[in-house]
């Protein structure tokens, strides 16, 4: 048994089971458990999950550090000293540290890491704010 999606199939059992794999491929997709690492993709609708998933993490993510920038405008004592330069450098080094031992693209933690500290300074702020008005 021969086609042209699935020229090296000699069998009709090889043929379900690789329809079987996929489509075990396309659940494991489509289930908010599990991420099909990228290595497994099959089709644009995986890759797509798989980015999906991973975008809602990152969104978690986020949501849990930014309650961390809550806990340092109820503990900070002045709004002058929300802003620390030093400690934005430092986490724009170590960042672009994990960055480069991943293997992200040069310069990219830079830039993502850039809007997210002023985001997270502007957020401490209006915390630091409304907790002192």
């Amino acid at each position: 048994m021969r086609s042209a999606a699935y020229g090296d199939i000699e069998a009709p059992s090889q043929l379900f089971s690789r329809l079987e794999t996929a489509c075990a491929l396309k659940a494991r997709a489509m289930s908010n458990d599990v991420i099909i690492p990228a290595a497994e993709c099959q089709t644009m609708t995986d890759v797509r999950a798989g980015v999906d998933a991973l975008d809602q993490q990152l969104v978690a993510l986020i949501a849990q550090r930014f309650t961390y920038m809550q806990a340092a405008a109820r503990i900070k004592q002045s709004r002058e000293i929300v802003r620390d330069e030093a400690r934005k450098a430092e986490v724009l080094q170590n960042v672009r540290k994990l960055a480069e031992d991943a293997g992200l693209p040069h310069g990219l933690s830079d830039q993502v890491w850039e809007t997210l500290i002023e985001s997270s300074i502007a957020y401490e702020l209006e915390q630091w704010d409304e907790r002192s008005a």
